[in-house]
């Protein structure tokens, strides 16, 4: 059954921040005006550098008295270093890993549906989205020290949607909470905690009269029945687009319906541009998105790819007025198995923002692709792309799902 996209609604005041640089302050600033509870979920949970600046801010909220809750990905983040285990355990922060590996790892079925999404909510009224983790611009798990900074965006909402991540995020604690006390073989409670990561939300609190009056959705991609709203959203964005569409994203291996989409806005006349990641980064993910450019430049499409570091962003604007900032990849694992998040927002001031920052970074940060370069590359190159397809095909058919 399919389910209508959720209504955007007015009243968010939006901020969008690029990088680390500009999301840490931020965040650590409401952490430490928080009086009561802080939620924070993420992918990576890296203390490495500025990461720390988040570390000993929800260290200081705790033992101030608030209520802090940390979700952090089992497979992105497979230990918390023993030095922030202590201080956190001392301080009585609540810290979590969601889903550790199996003894196959990856190759266990269900082991793909990450928790991928990068949220938080303080005091119930201030939340961030987007696809930064809690990882330092110039420092990659990897490969070591950048030379230059990743480029990613996060956004810092007030508004109706921030007590829609509210709740999300308490479901998704309650539900942590309850798998690790069934792991632990102590049920009493832990179905009860299970149930209430069911409940319907509560209704929302007033919006502040002075908000500014962005209009604005939050779009929670998961397994059950929001299994493919992200997707819908970007299709029906660039199905409706008129002038341009401008894409940033960094594992970029979309459908037959994505590419079908963008392929027809090109045929009636949109100018489209996408910016990818232009560094190898994973085997899978970079070459796996290589075999379909060819469809897509023939087309007249703009593929940039982005030199100086890392590209990390999941963000696109459409006609200068429909835009979106969150964590979900155009790929199949973002698409079909990870739980995401993203804000959709349709207002001009924001989307001309995202948009001069995009058209700055393919101007002067990428390298633009040559059509009849990417028909030369060499065989073994080809090969790897195939292979690394394969790959990706494989590791989805254990999922028990099927790219197309």
């Amino acid at each position: 059954m399919r389910h209508a996209m959720p209504p955007l609604r007015a009243g968010h005041h939006l901020q969008l921040l690029e990088g680390s640089r500009h999301f840490f302050p931020a965040l650590v600033a409401a952490i430490d005006a928080a009086r009561s509870e802080v939620l924070l979920e993420t992918y990576i949970f890296d203390t490495t550098g500025t990461g720390a600046d988040v570390a000993y801010a929800l260290e200081r909220a705790a033992r101030r008295g608030v209520t802090v809750h940390l979700a952090m990905d089992g497979f992105g983040t497979p230990e918390l270093p023993p030095f922030w285990q202590m201080r956190f355990d001392a301080a009585r922060v609540e810290w979590a890993l969601f889903s550790r590996p199996g003894a196959f790892g990856l190759l266990s079925p269900g082991q793909w549906r990450r928790l991928h999404r990068k949220l938080c909510v303080v005091d119930g009224t201030v939340g961030f989205c987007g696809g930064i983790n809690i990882l330092d611009d110039l420092h990659d798990p990897n490969h070591g020290a950048l030379l230059s900074p990743r480029f990613d965006f996060a956004l810092r909402v007030e508004g109706p949607l921030v007590r829609q991540m509210h709740d999300t995020m308490q479901r998704q604690w309650s539900r942590i909470e309850a798998v690790g006390q069934l792991r632990k073989a102590r049920l009493s409670g832990a179905f009860e905690r299970l149930r209430a990561g069911y409940r319907a939300p509560q209704p929302e609190r007033p919006v502040p009269q002075d908000a500014r009056n962005a209009r604005a959705v939050l779009l929670l991609r998961d397994n059950l029945r929001n299994r493919a709203v992200i997707e819908r959203s970007y299709l029906r964005a660039i199905g409706r687009a008129r002038s341009e569409i401008i894409i940033a994203n960094a594992y970029f291996v979309p459908g037959g319906r994505m590419r079908r989409a963008l392929v027809n806005a090109a045929r009636r006349g949109v100018q489209v541009n996408l910016l990818l990641q232009g560094r190898y980064e994973y085997f899978m993910q970079y070459y796996a998105s290589r075999p379909v450019f060819g469809a897509l430049l023939r087309a007249g499409i703009h593929i940039h790819e982005y030199a100086p570091s890392f590209l990390h962003a999941k963000v696109a604007v459409v006609d200068g007025r429909w835009a979106t900032v969150g964590s979900s990849n155009l790929d199949p694992l973002s698409l079909l198995l990870a739980r995401e998040a993203n804000v959709v927002v349709e207002d001009e001031g924001f989307a001309r923002r995202l948009r001069d920052r995009l058209v700055d970074a393919i101007a002067n940060e990428g390298r633009a692709m040559d059509p009849a370069a990417y028909e030369r590359r060499p065989p073994f190159q080809r090969l790897k792309e195939r292979l690394a397809l394969v790959i990706m095909r494989v590791l989805l058919m254990i999922q028990g799902k099927k790219y197309l």
